[in-house]
C-alpha cells in the first residue's frame, strides 16, 4: 500500500480513537487524559500495534499541542493580573515550591538518578493541571466560590515559573556549561521581563495590531505570530511553549476572547495528541518496575498540594472548608508534568523517568478530581464535625454561614477583597 494512503489511515484511526475516547470520558466526567495516555501506550514502542509512517507527523503535532497548551494558558491572564499575582501570592508560590518540588527531588536522588534528573522530577511533581484543575472547578459549580481566586493565583504564579524553570532545564539536559546555562536563563528572565513590561504599557496596541473583525484572519495572525514566536524564542535557547505564553499574556480583550473561541478545538486536538506521543515512546513494560515509587510518590504530593492549598486559603482569611477545599483541587497534575517529562525523555538522560512520570500522572489525574469532590468532607468526618446537627442549631447556624462565606454569599469581614 502507498505511503501516504497508510499514514491517512493511522493518522486518522488515531484522531477517530481520541475523539471516542474523549467522549467516554465526558460522559463519566473525568479527564481524558490518563485514557489518552493508556493509547499511547498501547500504540508505542512494546504496545500492541507500533505505529508506522505517521509517528513524525505525531511528532510534529506534539509539539504543536505544547505550544498551544501554553499558549491558551497564557490569554487567560493579562499581564496587569500577573504582575498583581506576584505582588500578593508569592508567599504562597514559595509554600508550594517547596512543598512540592523537594519530594520529586528526593525520590530521583534515593533511585540514583543524579541531579540532573532530580531537577526534573522536582519540576514533574510541581506543577499541578490548569486545564484538569479549570474542569473539576466549573463541574463542581465552584467558580464562584471564596477560595477559587486562591487556587487561580498558585497556578498562575507555577505558570509564570515555568518561565524560568524550562529554560534551566533545558540547558543542564543538553548538557550546557555553567557560563551557557547562565547565559540561557539571563536571556529567558530578560525576554520574559520584557514582554511582561510592553505587554503592560503597550497591550491594547498590540491587540488592535492583531484585531479582526474576520475570525479567519484573526485566527491566521494569532497562530502565525505565536508559532513564530515559538520558533525564534526556541532558537534563542528559551523554550517554544514560554514563547507561546508570553504571546498569550501580550493579548487581551476581545482579541483574547476571540481567539480562545477559535483556538480551543485547535488545542484539544493536538494537546491530545501530544499526550498520546509521550505514551507512545513509553514501553508499556518498563512502568510495573517503577509503579511503587510512582505511587509513594503521588501519596506524599497530594498530602503536599493539599497543606499548600490549606495554607494559602487560610492566609487569605478562607474558613476551614475553604481550605480543605482548596488544598483537595490543586491534587491533580497532567499537561504540565507531561511536557517536563518529555524534554527529559528527548534528551534520554534516565529511561525510567518517563515511565515514572508516565504512572505518577495516571495515579493523579485520576485522583484530583476525587480529591477536589472529598477532601472537605472527609476532613471533617476524621475531626468530628458535621455540616448539619439537629441537635445543636447554633452550630448548624454557624456552618451555614461559613457556607455562605466560602460562596461570597456572606461577606467575611476580616478576608480580603476579591480583586
Amino acid at each position: 500500500m502507498h505511503s501516504s494512503a497508510v499514514f491517512l489511515i493511522e493518522f486518522g484511526a488515531i484522531i477517530l480513537g481520541l475523539g471516542l475516547l474523549g467522549r467516554f470520558a465526558g460522559r463519566f466526567q473525568f479527564s481524558p487524559i490518563p485514557l489518552y495516555l493508556l493509547a499511547g501506550l498501547a500504540f508505542g514502542e512494546g504496545g500492541l500495534l507500533p505505529l508506522g509512517t505517521s509517528e513524525e507527523f505525531v511528532a510534529i503535532g506534539a509539539e504543536i499541542g505544547v505550544i498551544l497548551l501554553l499558549l491558551m494558558l497564557g490569554l487567560e491572564y493579562t499581564a496587569t493580573d500577573l504582575v498583581s499575582n506576584l505582588k500578593t501570592q508569592y508567599p504562597a508560590g514559595l509554600v508550594d515550591a517547596a512543598l512540592n518540588a523537594l519530594p520529586g527531588a528526593a525520590m530521583a536522588l534515593l533511585l540514583g538518578w543524579g541531579p540532573v534528573a532530580a531537577v526534573v522530577l522536582a519540576g514533574v511533581t510541581w506543577i499541578s493541571s490548569s486545564g484538569v484543575i479549570a474542569k473539576v472547578l466549573g463541574d463542581l459549580g465552584r467558580l464562584g466560590n471564596r477560595e477559587t481566586p486562591v487556587i487561580l493565583s498558585i497556578l498562575v504564579l507555577e505558570d509564570l515559573s515555568m518561565a524560568v524553570y524550562l529554560p534551566i532545564i533545558t540547558a543542564l539536559l543538553a548538557g550546557a556549561g555553567l557560563a551557557a546555562g547562565s547565559a540561557t536563563l539571563a536571556i529567558a528572565l530578560g525576554v520574559a521581563g520584557l514582554v511582561l513590561v510592553v505587554a503592560v504599557r503597550y497591550g491594547r496596541h498590540i491587540s488592535r495590531f492583531v484585531s479582526s473583525d474576520d475570525p479567519e484572519k484573526l485566527l491566521l495572525v494569532v497562530l502565525g505570530l505565536t508559532l513564530l514566536v515559538a520558533g525564534v524564542a526556541q532558537q534563542l535557547q528559551v523554550s517554544a511553549a514560554v514563547g507561546a505564553f508570553l504571546v498569550g499574556i501580550a493579548l487581551s480583550g476581545e482579541v483574547a476572547e476571540g481567539a480562545h473561541g477559535l483556538l480551543s478545538p485547535l488545542r484539544d486536538l493536538f494537546a491530545a495528541v501530544f499526550f498520546v506521543f509521550f505514551g507512545l515512546h513509553t514501553d508499556p513494560a518498563s512502568i510495573p518496575p517503577v509503579l511503587l515509587p510512582a505511587l509513594a510518590l503521588a501519596v506524599v504530593t497530594a498530602g503536599t498540594k493539599i497543606a499548600t492549598g490549606y495554607w494559602a486559603a487560610k492566609r487569605a482569611g478562607i474558613s476551614a472548608k475553604g481550605r480543605w477545599r482548596a488544598g483537595g483541587t490543586l491534587v491533580a497534575r497532567g499537561e504540565f508534568s507531561i511536557v517536563i517529562a518529555g524534554l527529559a525523555v528527548t534528551s534520554g538522560i534516565e529511561p525510567r523517568l518517563g515511565p515514572l512520570a508516565t504512572a505518577y500522572v495516571l495515579i493523579l489525574v485520576i485522583v484530583g478530581p476525587l480529591t477536589a469532590r472529598y477532601t472537605e468532607p472527609v476532613a471533617a468526618l476524621l475531626g468530628g464535625r458535621r455540616s448539619a446537627r439537629p441537635a445543636e442549631p447554633e452550630s448548624e447556624r454557624e456552618s451555614g454561614l461559613d457556607e455562605a462565606q466560602d460562596r461570597d454569599l456572606v461577606p467575611t469581614p476580616d478576608a480580603p477583597a476579591e480583586k
